[in-house]
This record gives structure tokens, C-alpha cells and sequence, in this order.
């Protein structure tokens, strides 16, 4: 694992057991998951050519990036990502809003 990506798959409980990956990661602190920040933490970064965000993706997150292009597009309609993330969030939904415009 590199950088500051967190992995969800194989998280252990307080006492070491290993613990099932959640399909809904519990709210932390402002309402978003561990999950909800570790997707847009991903997004914030740069990357340095092709395949290098969706290995992360695969990685890191433990999912594919189809799912999390889904949830992260659901993601940024959640006023909680705004307030943790304006800088981010408001980029994708431009980059959304243009996408949609230009069908």
C-alpha cells in the first residue's frame, strides 16, 4: 500500500479478529465514512499515466473502479462530501455537469 490510501478489505476489530469488509462503512466524525473519505482522498491525487488510478483503486479501496466511479458519483451529491471536501467535490460535479452537457 502507498501513500495515505486507506484499505478496507481485511480491517481488523479493536481485539484482532479479523473483521468482514463493511458494504456500508460506519459515519466517522462529520457524517462521512471511512470509505466516503478514503474515495475522495483517491480522487485528490495525481497521477503519473494510464492504469496508475485504477490499480490504485483496486489496491487500496479493495473494489473495482467501476464501483467506485458509482460511488463516487453518488458521493459528491451528498452535501456531508461538500462540507469535508468543497475543493474536490465541486471539481467533480463540474467535470459531471459537463460530461451531461455535452450529450
Amino acid at each position: 500500500m502507498s501513500g495515505t490510501g486507506v484499505r478496507l478489505v481485511g480491517m481488523t476489530a479493536p481485539d484482532h479478529e479479523p473483521r468482514a469488509p463493511r458494504t456500508d462503512p460506519a459515519p466517522g466524525p462529520g457524517g462521512l465514512s471511512v470509505r466516503d473519505r478514503a474515495l475522495l482522498a483517491l480522487e485528490r491525487r495525481s497521477w503519473a499515466g494510464p492504469g496508475a488510478k485504477e490499480r490504485a483503486i483496486r489496491e487500496e479501496l479493495g473494489i473495482s473502479p467501476v464501483r467506485y466511479y458509482q460511488l463516487l458519483n453518488a458521493l459528491i451529491d451528498d452535501e456531508r462530501a461538500l462540507r469535508e471536501d468543497p475543493v474536490t467535490v465541486n471539481r467533480l460535479r463540474r467535470v459531471r455537469d459537463a460530461k451531461r452537457g455535452r450529450r
